[in-house]
């Protein structure tokens, strides 16, 4: 893991220009809140030095020959991270025939998109993301692109191809056959050794973390929402490869079962988490798997079943699991499951993320935890804590400011005013 963060980290460094900002800057921030979970402090001043924090506190000096940027006004937090998005590609009801985009639209398409979508996610606060999924590669050919200063975007943790069995979540269905047959390059594997193979494949081609759909899904035809698909063998010879060359795992899993099979196959965190018992948390607990519960893919595709855009098998799943997804996240929060915020953006117009931190306080977390869930727990989640997560010296200057107090009224997250990656201003609107 040592030599990923190390490589990662040289990436990164990048991103969204050809090199962090030069220079110092400081900025003075009338309440911090470091992403630690600590209580807000006042009157702070955050020194910067090409693109790194060097000092934090409240009796700083700013030497002569700094830039000021004046948040005074404001309340500072780290940049936010994003555990699971999917960038590229058309979103639900993005335009016509948007089912049928995978055999519609050129490869080319999706990173197109996704470079207006990395933008949006950026200017919502959003400074870094883990893909969990996307055609072609599409997500490795934007998180180059944003690596090397060609366009805009938050550092992204890619999957490349999220892997999945013969007509599953993570398979494309409903298509006569001989149309679209996928294999082990596109992540299909039903055994422990195509899903090795699978695995290495990705990660050939550049994948950062692995993606597994341990059960079915809302929007895939054909399967229920619920029922268990990799085998536990399948799934720990997924994470035992993935492990081998330093990946994490995340799961996507709704049913029962096979969170628990996710679990006891030794996944980094369970994606979405609907139907969670009494049992699957305690697993949770310890082997200290995450959860990512995706509060606003749940409240998403509940109103496009209630609006008739998704139909048929798609509308009943979605009406099935959405409230099942919420009452489980108040039953993880309440027992002390770690949590990481992750969104599903791309079921839903991306730039929105901030609701998820809304959707978190409504449905049982303390404002502050879930600040801490989309800040230092997401870094930990992806193996980025000494890089990102936290206003502390030596870690990435990415920040984020509102005018207001987020403990106070959580919402006001889904407006930031001002964001900075890397030492370098994106946004700022703070009078």
């Amino acid at each position: 893991m040592v030599r990923r963060l190390l490589s990662f980290a040289l990436v990164a460094a990048c991103c969204w220009q050809a090199a962090p900002a030069a220079g110092r800057v400081a900025v003075k921030a009338g309440t911090l809140i470091d992403g630690a979970g600590g209580p807000p402090v006042r009157n702070v001043v955050i020194l910067i030095e090409d693109g790194r924090i060097t000092t934090v506190g409240a009796a700083v000096s700013i030497p002569r020959d700094t830039k000021v940027i004046d948040l005074s006004k404001a309340t500072v937090m780290p940049g936010f991270i994003d555990a699971h998005t999917h960038l590229t590609g058309r979103y639900i009801g993005e335009g016509v025939n948007w089912e049928d985009a995978l055999v519609r639209d050129l490869p080319q398409s999706d990173a197109i998109r996704g470079v207006r979508n990395a933008r949006l996610t950026l200017e919502a606060g959003f400074s870094t993301v883990r893909n969990v999924g996307a055609h072609d590669f599409s997500d490795i050919a934007l998180r180059d692109m944003i690596a090397q200063g060609v366009v805009a975007g938050p550092r992204i943790l890619a999957a490349g191809h999220a892997l999945g069995i013969t007509g599953g979540h993570c398979d494309e269905n409903g298509y006569r056959p001989g149309m679209f047959d996928p294999d082990i390059k596109h992540g299909i594997a039903d055994s422990p050794d195509e899903a090795r193979a699978a695995v290495r494949y990705q990660v050939k081609h550049g994948a950062d973390v692995i993606k597994i759909c341990a059960t079915g899904g809302v929007l895939s035809e054909g399967d229920a929402v619920g029922v268990e698909q990799f085998t536990l063998e399948e799934m720990k010879a997924v994470v035992e490869t993935a492990r081998m060359a330093e990946r994490k795992v995340a799961a996507h899993a709704h049913g029962t079962e096979g969170i628990k099979t996710a679990v006891r196959a030794g996944v980094s965190s369970i994606e979405h988490g609907s139907m969670l018992d009494d049992e699957a948390i305690s697993l949770m607990k310890e082997h200290k798997t995450f959860l990512v519960p995706t509060l606003m893919a749940q409240e998403a595709v509940e109103r496009q079943a209630k609006e008739n855009i998704l139909t048929g098998l798609r509308q009943q799943k979605a009406l099935f699991i959405a409230p099942m997804g919420r009452e489980s996240f108040r039953k993880a929060v309440r027992a002390g499951v770690r949590v990481a915020l992750g969104t599903d953006a791309g079921v839903f117009a991306h730039g929105t993320n901030g609701h998820e931190f809304t959707l978190m306080v409504r449905y049982g977390m303390d404002p502050m935890k879930a600040i801490v869930a989309g800040t230092a727990s997401g870094a930990e989640l992806l193996g980025l804590s000494g890089e990102v997560g936290m206003v502390k010296q030596g870690l990435r200057a990415d920040l984020v400011a509102v005018t207001g107090d987020p403990l106070a009224d959580i919402k006001i997250l889904e407006s930031v005013s001002f964001v900075m990656r890397d030492g370098e201003v994106i946004k700022n609107l703070v009078n």
